[in-house]
């Protein structure tokens, strides 16, 4: 039986997909997207995700998938609100609580009314 890792741990890109419920390309897909998501390299290419970036990562699944906010609506939040937004919006994600957007997001729903959402 594996033993869980500690919520400090690093996780590997496998590790992360997982526990976010997303293919391993769709995070980095999201590292291409979205620069501020930038895990740690060790030798090899190797990815190493910290807690934070688990969290922002969890900030950027809600927003996409639950929010229904389209790539260039998640750049604009990243570029008003902030990285420590998105990962607090993950955070709260994780701990099962109701998000509450701030109300200047309501200016992306343009975005949202193109693609037909």
């Amino acid at each position: 039986m594996a033993v869980a890792k500690s919520a400090e741990a690093f996780r590997t890109i496998s590790e992360a997909a997982a526990e976010l419920d997303v293919p391993q390309h769709v995070l980095r897909h999201w590292e291409d997207v979205f620069g501020q998501i930038r895990p740690m390299r060790r030798a090899g290419g190797r990815r190493y995700y910290r807690p934070i970036d688990i969290d922002i990562l969890r900030g950027v699944r809600v927003l996409l998938y639950d929010e229904r906010y389209t790539t260039r609506g998640v750049q604009k939040i990243f570029k008003e609100n902030g990285v420590k937004y998105i990962a607090e919006l993950g955070r709260l994600a994780a701990a099962g609580q109701t998000i509450e957007l701030r109300p200047l997001l309501d200016e992306d729903s343009e975005d949202r009314l193109a693609e037909g959402a």
